[in-house]
């Protein structure tokens, strides 16, 4: 198989939630059936809440393209980032090699529309959405997004899981901001934040939903098992 290499740290425990559902994703018999993956777990990736939302924060755009070069020489054959606002950068990380990247805003995009959404309520950071980082790939697939209108309230769950509070203290928020986007006339909701793909088993019961990491997860698994071509 195919090694992809994962631009991580943004947060650590989304990452390693993207590998544990690659792992999951693969009917193993032995080690040797899983997906290789190369990980550059890089907390000091600079803050995407300061550059995009506090307007003071260094510029995330040049670390990113060092790590995927890292990733490259390390012998990575793809990249992918599990975190949705950084993809705001993914032309600093797409420039910085001839590797192709799994975009997870245009996988996550194909797949609601597959699914027949079109108002998506969005659980997501504020940063995501002042940085339009999925305005091009929904209006590409006529969705539209349905954003909270308590942004504080959202910034400040994503900041406590970053911070390490677990379900127990982060997931009845999580349910009361999904709710509030139904309320709003979402039909579907959409995990667009990687920290709170932790938090899945607290949306609303029966709500439609996708997760972003969950996207990025089949295109990994796909990438990594098809067969090699002269082309490749």
């Amino acid at each position: 198989m195919r090694p992809v290499g994962i631009l991580g740290g943004m947060g650590p425990e989304a990452t390693i939630l993207l590998m544990q559902k690659v792992l999951a994703a693969i009917p193993a018999a032995d080690d040797a059936d899983h997906v290789p993956l190369i990980v550059h777990q890089n907390p000091q990736v600079p803050s995407r809440i300061a550059a995009l939302i506090e307007g003071h924060g260094e510029d995330p755009g040049p670390t990113l393209a060092g790590m995927a070069q890292d990733l490259r020489e390390a012998g990575a054959a793809a990249l992918a980032m599990p975190c949705n606002t950084a993809h705001h950068y993914a032309p600093a990380v797409q420039g910085a090699t001839d590797l192709p990247f799994l975009n997870m805003i245009d996988l996550t995009a194909e797949a609601l529309a597959a699914s027949g959404a079109r108002r998506i309520g969005m659980l997501a950071s504020p940063a995501t959405r002042m940085a339009s980082v999925f305005d091009a790939s929904f209006a590409a697939h006529n969705l539209t997004p349905v954003w909270t209108s308590d942004e504080p309230a959202m910034l400040a769950l994503i900041q406590r899981v970053k911070a390490g509070r677990g379900p127990e203290e982060t997931g009845e928020e999580l349910r009361l901001q999904a709710q509030s986007l139904l309320d709003a006339g979402a039909e579907h909701l959409l995990i667009a934040c990687t920290e709170l793909s932790l938090l899945t088993d607290h949306l609303p019961r029966g709500a439609a939903w996708h997760d972003s990491l969950d996207c990025l997860t089949t295109a990994i698994t796909r990438f990594a098992r098809q067969k090699i071509t002269q082309d490749d």
